[in-house]
């Protein structure tokens, strides 16, 4: 069911839950009507209002971000974070016309919340002789506010994960998985800040007919900050990939020095068993109960088979490190 909420620009006093009849009345003397989870209804409404049908149509579908400015009237299209969850986004279909300014949307916007504020503010209503295109400004400008709150909270999650990561006394798990998400979480939100860039800079060509020359310092304004927002997005983006670089890094010299040490503790166990092999020989055909070597007539000491054992180990010692197997 759809929510119609109308403020008048003089007193800015929400009156919420109209009627379509209600508000067809209220808006003659302008000021702003937000209509939430709108239907065929408000469909009918809005066509009646003289606003074009493609216009109107857009709102009921999936369009892009983009403006129109018709004969009597300006349209405008534009993505914004709802409340579900940080990074979904909705559509808000924005219509204008001289001191009217309709808001159309499926869901709950953030940026709304923060533009009822505004626009029951002093500064606003001192500047209601400006017209509705104003009040586009200011609801752009509550837009761009949110994406930047939200980009400060993902400059502090990088900060975090850049501490976890260079922290050599601790292991954190999961760390690959959170900065994937972060590089998923920017490429969303650049979806929706870049066409918005590209948006407002075409709102300031003289030629569309979009502002005027009272509005331009705004617009301006708006326009930089928003700059501002895509080269912040593409900052954390890019402190994003080098962060993960930082861990893959870390993690292939780890390997490469646990590899390191385990061949080391091989080679050891290699050459033990390898000096060990002759003379385990020697001693096993010795210590046979058979008559091999003349051990009948002359048997050898125990002293001469030791002799006879340490001098292989010695020659084999002396092959390994020639062959530069005992050395580091």
């Amino acid at each position: 069911m759809a929510k119609i909420e109308f403020r008048s620009h003089e007193d800015s006093v929400p009156q919420s839950n109209l009627t379509l009849e209600q508000a067809e009345n209220l808006i003659e003397n302008g000021g702003w009507l937000d209509i939430k989870n709108p239907g065929d209804q408000e469909r009918s409404f809005l066509l009646s209002c003289g606003f074009h049908a493609l216009a109107v149509e857009d709102c009921f579908s999936e369009p892009v971000t983009r403006f129109y400015v018709y004969e009597d009237h300006k349209f405008l299209v534009v993505k914004a974070r709802d409340t579900d969850s940080d990074i979904d986004t909705e559509y808000v279909f924005i219509f204008v016309r001289k001191n009217l300014l309709v808001t159309v949307r499926h869901s709950a916007i953030r940026a709304i919340t923060d533009f009822k504020r505004r626009h029951k503010s002093r500064r606003v209503r001192n500047r209601t002789s400006l017209g509705a295109t104003y009040l586009v400004y200011e609801l752009l400008d509550a837009i761009a506010d949110d994406w930047y709150n939200l980009l400060e909270m993902f400059n502090e999650r990088l900060e975090d994960i850049e501490d976890r990561v260079i922290d050599p006394h601790n292991k954190y798990p999961n760390l690959l998985e959170q900065l994937h998400d972060m590089k998923q979480d920017l490429r969303e939100v650049s979806k929706s800040t870049l066409p918005l860039r590209r948006t407002v800079r075409h709102m300031l060509r003289p030629e569309e007919g979009f502002t005027t020359s009272d509005l331009e310092v705004f617009f301006f304004d708006l326009s930089d900050q928003i700059g501002g927002l895509t080269d912040r997005v593409e900052n954390l983006s890019a402190g994003a990939a080098s962060t993960r670089e930082t861990y893959l890094s870390q993690s292939s010299m780890i390997l490469a020095e646990s590899n390191q040490r385990l061949t080391e503790v091989m080679t050891t166990l290699t050459i033990m068993s390898a000096v060990l092999l002759p003379l385990t020989l020697i001693a096993g055909i010795f210590g046979m109960n058979v008559e091999a070597f003349g051990s009948d007539a002359n048997p050898m000491t125990i002293h001469q088979i030791l002799i006879l054992m340490s001098i292989f180990a010695v020659l084999m010692l002396s092959f390994f490190w020639a062959r530069g197997w005992l050395k580091r």
